[in-house]
Parts: C-alpha cells; structure tokens; sequence
C-alpha cells in the first residue's frame, strides 16, 4: 500500500520508513479524541443493529443469562 499525506487529514506530522512509507502518524489530542468518539459511537451503532430484533429480558432474565456466560 502506498500511502500519501492526503490520506491522513488529521495528522500534523508523518513518521516515514527508509524507502519514504508512511508508518505512523503525530496528531493533536483534540482531534485523536474526535476520531476515538466516532469509532466508539460507530460501535455502539453497529451493536444496537444487530440488537435490534432481540426481545428485551427481565432483570431476572439477564441475570440468569449472565450467570450462565
């Protein structure tokens, strides 16, 4: 894969290889935090999809379920 600078907006500075590659990355905090919260929030979406159908437990339903896992 060859990476390019314009594939990573949020980074401020690269860190290359000795054939120029792309390896990592040096980004503001504000906007790793950015990026962490759409990946978690993008998580939560997926689980609540494949949740979807389920029928909802009791309480004692869920704890009975949890003491079996």
């Amino acid at each position: 894969m060859n990476a390019q600078a314009q594939d990573y907006p949020f980074a401020q500075e690269f860190i290359t290889d000795a054939e120029g590659q792309i390896r990592k990355v040096v980004m503001d905090i504000a906007d790793y935090r950015k990026l962490i919260e759409a990946i978690e929030d993008e998580g939560l979406y997926r689980a609540m999809l494949e949740a979807r159908h389920e029928q909802p437990l009791s309480l004692e339903e869920a704890r009975k379920e949890m003491e079996r896992e």
